[in-house]
């Protein structure tokens, strides 16, 4: 691990947060925010269209979803410093220059990066599991971390 991000850790009295509650968070926020889209196309997906249909009228709103996505998790780390999914497993994400909840900027960079990362088969979420410091591609790009409560 990074030397430096040791040290914050150490003098804030910090542990990083699990690699499997970051997955369980991320679970529970990718189900919500489907969820949402969901019943925001339910009238259409529910006229007897076959499966191939949805799959094409789901795709049709990729932008739309992505821009959801985006807008999801830079509104809650910014203002809550974690997403309702890092919220009920108790952990959060912070600046690492700051110790605090990211700004604007830096929520809407890891928010953009993250759904890079997932377009890109995940591999930035891959990349956290091998990095010591457990920072994805978002983390790694924004500057952040994420933390136990």
């Amino acid at each position: 691990m990074n030397q430096e991000i040791e040290n914050i850790l150490y003098r804030e009295n910090i542990t990083l947060a699990s690699r499997l509650k970051r997955a369980v968070a991320a679970i529970i926020d990718e189900l919500l925010i489907s969820l949402v889209l969901i019943l925001a196309l339910f009238d259409s997906i529910n006229q007897n269209l076959t499966t191939q249909d949805v799959i094409l009228l789901i795709n049709s709103y990729l932008l739309e979803f992505s821009i959801m996505k985006i807008s999801y998790q830079a509104f809650f780390v910014m203002q809550y410093g974690a997403t309702v999914g890092k919220l009920i497993m108790k952990i959060r994400v912070v600046d690492i220059k700051t110790m605090d909840n990211p700004n604007v900027v830096v929520a809407l960079n890891r928010g953009i990066f993250r759904v890079v990362s997932q377009m890109f088969l995940y591999f930035g979420f891959l990349w956290g599991l091998l990095d010591e410091s457990r920072q994805t591609w978002h983390d790694k790009t924004a500057k952040t971390l994420v933390v136990n409560v």
